[in-house]
């Protein structure tokens, strides 16, 4: 499955395209799983992590400087640069803006690696990265919607997903690695949990399609609106990915790694703060796994393109 993870990847939000269009009454049962399979994702994500290489990788300083430039400096900029042209829907809007502004911490690991960038760095960095989104994430969504935010969101459904979706399972996972560091039996459970990974991304995917597909319904249109602007960000991701890896003069690997989590998304992590939103702004929900979508079909052609954007010196 690890070699072929993009395939799965791919089969699986068709699989959950073709449950969601055929069987639409799962829908609201499918949303309920959509949480617990993303625990359980970040969890196994968070545990391959080793919390002891932390301090050791925050002396990476060039590597991580670049990635919180690209991805709270340069993203939010170009993200200011298409707000104007987006379409004037309110819900359409917050669901551009919570899924672009904020970075991958999940599968960017794989679609780097796949590319031959340095993934253990990027690991390394997620939990620095998953932290400064949820800090920058409310002051960049006041900058772009203004006043009409308070009236918008509301700060319990955002707290709890932080603490369902981030704090429980980096906490489990590294109470997983103190174990796995002083018990054998630790160590082979940490193992097999580890193999779950692809398995679980693959889960977490056909479970989002399918339970936000029926949502389209008649907004078929206003939704394929955004499309063109997912693939703009892709190709111009590419390009400032690049300016980015050449202005702090990083090597080859690290320089893949940088353009890849500038253009990869968080949406899998934000959709339940989506899902949160009030019911009028229910399209929002469905704009960010419209992301996912063109998001993952732009990391096939990525895995290819990259490499030859930044040839190995």
């Amino acid at each position: 499955m690890e070699r072929h993870q993009v395939a799965v990847y791919v089969a699986a939000m068709a699989t959950g395209a073709l449950v969601g269009w055929g069987v639409p009454e799962i829908g609201p049962g499918l949303e309920h799983a959509i949480n617990p399979v993303l625990a359980a994702l970040l969890y196994v994500t968070f545990l391959q992590v080793p919390a002891a290489e932390l301090v050791h990788s925050l002396r990476v300083g060039r590597f991580l400087t670049a990635a919180l430039v690209v991805n709270f400096l340069v993203v939010p900029l170009v993200v200011a640069a298409m707000f104007a042209f987006l379409p004037a829907d309110q819900a359409v809007r917050m669901g551009v803006l919570l899924v672009l502004l904020t970075p991958c911490i999940d599968y960017v690991i794989v679609f780097s690696s796949l590319a031959g960038g340095s993934s253990q760095r990027l690991l390394a960095a997620t939990p620095l990265l998953l932290l400064a989104q949820m800090v920058f994430l409310p002051v960049y969504l006041y900058l772009f919607m203004g006043s009409e935010l308070a009236s918008i969101v509301e700060p319990g459904p955002f707290i709890t997903a932080f603490l369902v979706l981030i704090v429980i399972p980096l906490t489990l996972a590294w109470l997983t690695q103190t174990w796995a560091a002083c018990r054998p039996v630790g160590q082979k459970t940490a193992d097999a949990m580890g193999t779950a990974m692809v398995p679980l991304m693959a889960a977490t995917l056909l479970t989002v399609v399918a339970s936000q597909i029926p949502k389209l319904g008649g907004n078929l249109g206003d939704v394929a609106h955004v499309v063109p602007f997912y693939l703009l960000f892709l190709l111009v991701m590419a390009f400032v990915g690049l300016a980015v890896t050449r202005l702090f003069r990083l090597s080859t690997p690290d320089g893949r790694a940088i353009v890849f989590t500038g253009a990869t998304r968080n949406s899998l992590v934000v959709l339940p703060l989506a899902l949160a939103l009030p019911d009028r702004l229910a399209m929002a929900a469905v704009v960010v796994v419209t992301q996912t979508l063109v998001e993952v079909t732009g990391m096939v052609i990525y895995v290819r393109a990259i490499p030859r954007l930044l040839p190995a010196r």
